[in-house]
């Protein structure tokens, strides 16, 4: 599984103009799932994005975690996270999951999150969404659970 983690002070995501969910603070997380993908990855991911400390603690130093903030998770799911550009111009999008175990896992991964104690908002799933959010940093990085 592939993760790209925004800070956002906030973010929403809409599908046909209205609004599905909305976050005031916390992580914007776009989600990839490839074939070979399990449990035990949405596991990793969901862990170590919930203890990530990427946010300012009172010395402006990256201390503290989603939970220790209390942060929020505004999670979308993106089969592009998948994409081989290595040939041609148009991405080959063959690694990313079937959508019945990539939406499985993705599902997986949220209740993972809630189970650790996050609320988590929602996009929806294999619908044309528009993701707004203010990336606060800006911080963004790259997990993938095969690169442990």
């Amino acid at each position: 599984m592939r993760a790209v983690i925004q800070r956002a002070k906030a973010a929403s995501v809409s599908v046909n103009d209205s609004v599905i969910g909305r976050i005031e603070h916390g992580f914007v997380v776009l989600l990839g799932v490839t074939h070979d993908d399990t449990i035990e990855d949405a596991t990793y991911l969901a862990n170590k994005i919930v203890h990530l400390r990427v946010f300012e603690d009172e010395q402006q130093k990256l201390n503290l975690s989603l939970k220790d903030i209390e942060g929020s998770i505004l999670s979308v799911s993106q089969f592009t996270l998948y994409g081989d550009t290595k040939k041609g111009r148009r991405p080959n999008f063959m690694n990313a999951a079937k959508p019945e175990r990539a939406n499985e896992l993705y599902l997986q991964f949220n209740r993972l999150v809630t189970d650790e104690g996050v609320h988590v908002e929602t996009g929806a799933f294999g619908e044309m969404m528009d993701v707004q959010l203010t990336n606060s940093g800006p911080v963004t990085l790259i997990l993938d659970s095969k690169q442990r």
